[in-house]
């Protein structure tokens, strides 16, 4: 018997095995003893199992899955349910073993009959629950089938769907009211002055449209413009908040931190405790905001929207979220976000390499040399020009937050003049517990920024009550006030 369990058991089961073996032992007796009828037992003992292997191999029945997650998408730690629908498309009789695959860090896979005891409408219907501890994509199923044939001879294993991804998003961290998000009126919006045009010298007129009242006329800006120009309205608008999330590699891979994917069998995303960190600082602050009606801009160090490589995200391109939908699109954004390292950067680092040998122009914006124009969006430097436009045209429209890996002092030189173009400007700096950091919080704090440095294991809540410390959020009733004459920084 313990032969036999050594046997491999995708082609034959035990009684297959065991027919062949009697049958190679009567054609042994055969030819010893000259006897017809021992032939003719050993040549039906060997065909049998054969065709029966042939036969599940040719005929296997064909089915259609259906597979449900509820919710559609889970957080961490959260279960969902996951609900089977099997139906035999093919003519076909007897019970099949099934089996739903699953990542290992979900357990054994769970293991089913059909049809099932409850089959209605030729349909089975099974249910299971899943439940995961980080964050990302899984590959739930496929679901794959044992057949036999009639006589249990032979078995065959295939799947007989491709299975379906269970997105898990990151948990938003409950956080204490603060002054970090400004003021704001009982119905969650805040009055904020809107420009036609763009003059800080007529930031209170506009050109004069028509069905103006004329007892609205600005008479002194229209003598100097020479047309008529009017005194410009104080608009009611949703109060918005932009977030800065770095997910450059080299800000977050270079501490004592690990990467999943070098040892997760069923994640490959790359990132490190630092950046898990930031995630869940991200989808806190998020829903935090949110919840004051807040509209989102989520942009990442070169001012691109924050998800465009996230493999989850709806809509990569999108940088703009409001309401439920949008809190919505940014936890599924941020379910399988990772770091831009050699995965997402390799070829503009090798397109890097090559254009320090091409012609080069004079920027006139910095007034040194700069790269060709072609192809130069790629290239672009953390903090650079291409951030500090996209923050200028929302400039003193509410808070901007900037959720960091570590910096150098060259990076937070860079980054420190951004602080203009927020109402307030907070900098939440994740590294590693023996780093100095002294000297580059103190230049952001400089620029205007309300920096703090934390670990990956500080906890959430304590860092973002850390801004309202020690008077740190003074004058906030006057945060989403537009600043007149406020220097830009090019």
């Amino acid at each position: 018997m313990a032969l036999v369990d050594r046997l491999p058991k995708h082609l034959f089961t035990n009684r297959g095995w065991g027919l062949l073996a009697a049958g190679m032992a009567s054609l042994a007796c055969a030819q010893v003893m000259g006897r017809r009828d021992l032939l003719t037992l050993a040549v039906f003992l060997l065909l049998l199992p054969l065709v029966a292997l042939a036969g599940v191999r040719i005929l296997k029945p064909r089915f259609q899955v259906y597979r449900e997650f509820n919710p559609s998408t889970v957080e961490t730690a959260t279960a969902t349910t996951v609900r089977l629908a099997v139906a035999r498309t093919s003519f076909a009789t007897g019970h099949v073993i099934m089996e739903e695959q699953l990542p290992p860090r979900f357990g054994e896979p769970p293991a089913f009959r059909f049809p099932a005891r409850s089959a209605s409408g030729g349909t089975s219907r099974y249910e299971y629950h899943l439940r995961s501890g980080k964050r990302g994509q899984f590959r739930i199923g496929p679901v794959t089938a044992e057949f036999s044939d009639p006589f249990g001879l032979s078995l065959r294993r295939h799947s007989i769907d491709d299975g379906d991804l269970l997105t898990v998003t990151p948990a938003a961290v409950e956080l204490p009211a603060t002054g970090l998000a400004g003021a704001r009126g009982n119905d969650g919006v805040t009055a904020t002055r809107i420009r036609a045009n763009p003059s800080d010298d007529d930031i209170m007129t506009r050109e004069y449209r028509h069905g103006d009242p004329m007892r609205r006329v600005h008479w002194p800006a229209t003598a100097r413009h020479g047309q008529l120009m009017v005194r410009q309205e104080e608009s009611v608008t949703t109060p918005e908040a932009t977030i800065v999330m770095d997910q450059r590699f080299t800000a977050f891979a270079s501490g004592t931190g690990t990467v999943f994917g070098s040892h997760d069998e069923d994640s490959d995303l790359v990132t490190s405790p630092n950046f898990e960190w930031v995630v869940t600082a991200a989808m806190s602050i998020s829903a935090h905001l949110s919840d004051r009606n807040y509209s989102l801009r989520v942009l990442d160090a070169f001012g691109h929207p924050a998800f465009a490589h996230s493999r989850s995200a709806p809509d990569p391109g999108d940088e703009e979220f409001i309401g439920s939908g949008g809190l919505h699109a940014i936890a599924e954004s941020l379910a399988a976000i990772e770091l831009g390292g050699p995965r997402h950067h390799r070829a503009e680092y090798v397109r890097a390499d090559a254009r320090q040998k091409e012609p080069t122009r004079q920027d006139p914006r910095r007034g040194t040399p700069g790269p060709e124009a072609p192809g130069a969006e790629g290239l672009d430097a953390a903090f650079d020009d291409r951030l500090m436009d996209k923050l200028a045209a929302h400039r003193l429209r509410g808070p901007l937050l900037a959720l960091l890996g570590t910096l150098t002092v060259a990076e937070a030189k860079s980054l420190a003049p951004a602080a203009a173009y927020g109402a307030n400007a907070f900098a939440l700096m994740v590294t590693d517990p023996a780093r100095n950091n002294d000297e580059v919080l103190e230049i952001l704090r400089q620029g205007g920024w309300r920096a703090l440095a934390v670990t990956a294991k500080t906890p959430l809540a304590a860092a973002w009550s850390g801004f309202d410390e020690g008077g740190i959020v003074a004058a906030a009733g006057a945060a989403m006030d537009v600043r007149r004459g406020a220097a830009v920084p090019r």
